[in-house]
């Protein structure tokens, strides 16, 4: 899974970013810096100490930064590979005060940063949009016919942005994986993460839509808590009426947001979590460890979590006949436990 944040100049998409990945690893570039988030996750963990695994192996997010954005600019900030070839918008609004940083618009306004931001995505949507149906239409007249199929779907596309009609809202899904090749912005999820330093983002009063969702940190209170001990950073959040840090609040709404579930494999080699779409069967689940388990699959043995920590082993799951057997067709659940038998 990738993501890629954005946003305008002075929102703390730098402090967010570093807050997620502890820029471990990163490398940078002219235009962006990626880092990759272990994804925290205390069930893994618990299967891991159940099986006494050597190995442990967290699912992971890629997360590229991308440099602040200057309103009008987007035909040369945001038509950049990397930030196409995301699968999530993580879009840092400021909704906190700091004189000493300064509002590139002259005050802070979340819902007018929003818009703006919908509306720079929507130009260089519309821009690539343009630019693909008149090579269709020339194409047509020279009698070749190329991917006229998609002339329908683009036509529908360019009429709903030159409205400032986002594609996640204004096509449906099925018009949307025609145009995947195009990797149009506004066609991606988006994740708006409203950085309220300590004032009460309820008031913004923001509301969801079709492929468009909230979390509310504040980055600069986060990373003062990364600072503290676990014990400490504990009893912090508590004190504030927090019951999870920024980065599981992030990727939880990020992981809503896309409609994916995580199953772990466990074992005494190594306990892992994958990050698969909900409702994907089992054959393909298998394909994400390795192609030869997908090309051989044979069955998939399931265990849920909470049933396999309450009896404590797969051996008591199965004895008492709580572990099932699947078949190719089975739609992994969330935090189900899978051995996948194969042959190849």
């Amino acid at each position: 899974m990738k993501a890629g944040i954005v946003g305008f100049e002075g929102v703390g998409k730098r402090t967010l970013f570093t807050l997620l990945t502890q820029v471990a690893g990163a490398a940078t570039s002219r235009l962006e810096l990626v880092g990759v988030l272990k994804v925290p996750d205390p069930k893994l963990q618990t299967l891991s100490r159940l099986h006494e695994s050597r190995k442990t192996t967290p699912a992971t997010v890629e997360f590229v930064l991308i440099p602040g954005l200057v309103k009008g600019r987007s035909r040369d900030k945001l038509d950049v590979a990397s930030l196409r070839a995301v699968d999530v918008l993580v879009h840092v609004v400021r909704a906190f005060e700091e004189p000493s940083v300064p509002h590139p618009e002259g005050s802070v306004d979340a819902r007018r940063d929003i818009e703006m931001m919908e509306l720079e995505l929507t130009l260089a949507d519309l821009g690539v949009v343009e630019k693909r149906i008149e090579r269709l239409e020339a194409d047509s007249k020279k009698g070749r016919k190329g991917e006229l199929q998609d002339l329908p779907i683009l036509t529908r596309a360019k009429d709903a942005l030159a409205e400032g009609r986002p594609l996640r809202e204004a096509l449906t899904l099925e018009e949307r994986d025609a145009l995947r090749g195009y990797a149009l912005l506004t066609a991606k999820p988006m994740l708006v993460v409203v950085n309220a330093g300590e004032n009460d983002p309820r008031t913004l009063d923001l509301k969801e839509k079709p492929g468009l969702a909230f979390a509310y940190v504040s980055a600069r209170i986060e990373s003062e808590i990364a600072e503290l001990s676990p014990e400490e950073a504990k009893s912090f959040r508590e004190e504030m009426g927090l019951s999870e840090g920024a980065v599981e609040r992030v990727v939880r709404a990020a992981f809503e947001l896309m409609g994916v579930i995580t199953f772990y494999t466990a074992g005494d080699t190594e306990s892992r979590a994958w990050i698969v779409p909900q409702k994907t069967r089992a054959v393909k689940a298998a394909g994400t460890i390795h192609s030869d388990i997908e090309r051989g699959f044979i069955r998939a043995e399931v265990v849920p979590y909470d049933v396999l920590v309450r009896e404590g082993s797969w051996n008591a799951c199965r004895d008492k006949g709580l572990l099932r057997l699947e078949g190719k067709d089975y739609p992994i659940a969330e935090a189900d436990v899978v051995y996948f038998r194969f042959n190849v």
